[in-house]
């Protein structure tokens, strides 16, 4: 099992047993806004195919825990997109943990976990128009916005950091 640690954070793979934490952090409409809410049922599904792509792939979607009381913070990780071909790296934290850079430190450590330890020569993360936190912690970790794209029927900026670009 992967276990990634920061300063502050521990980052570790979701599970479907995180299924109560993943409805709890999706139903809090300031963070759903952007990402989407999940029913019990739909949150196993997608905890299951996280699961998987773990399996699969060897990397995907982590919990962000608080590492001095294993706090959940919320979710940061890589995840495959068969449609680009493309490995995203994406953030989403509970309102009551933004503006403590725990997004940046978690990103930033997935990113180099994805350029170090997985190979990866580029990295994308796609942020919806008017997500200005999440466009904030991309520039600060290099990212730069490359185009426009459509995901779940929804219009996204997808920013891209190549491998020794990372700022």
């Amino acid at each position: 099992m992967t276990l990634i640690e920061t300063e502050r954070l521990r980052l570790r793979p979701l599970t479907t047993g995180d299924v109560d934490a993943f409805v709890a952090l999706h139903q809090d409409e300031r963070v759903n806004r952007f990402v989407g809410a999940y029913t019990h049922r739909q949150a196993l599904e997608r905890l299951g195919a996280i699961e998987t792509q773990w399996a699969v792939r060897g990397h995907g979607l982590c919990a962000v825990e608080l590492k001095a009381t294993g706090e959940f913070l919320g979710r940061c990780g890589l995840h495959y997109w068969r449609q680009f071909d493309e490995t995203e790296a994406g953030w989403t934290l509970r309102a009551e943990a933004w503006g403590q850079g725990y997004a940046t430190e978690a990103a930033r450590a997935v990113v180099d976990w994805g350029f170090d330890g997985l190979g990866l020569d580029a990295i994308t993360a796609m942020i919806r128009p008017g997500n200005t936190a999440s466009e904030r912690v991309a520039a600060r970790l290099g990212f730069t916005r490359s185009r426009r794209d459509v995901l779940f029927g929804t219009r996204v900026d997808v920013h891209v950091l190549k491998r020794g670009d990372s700022a």
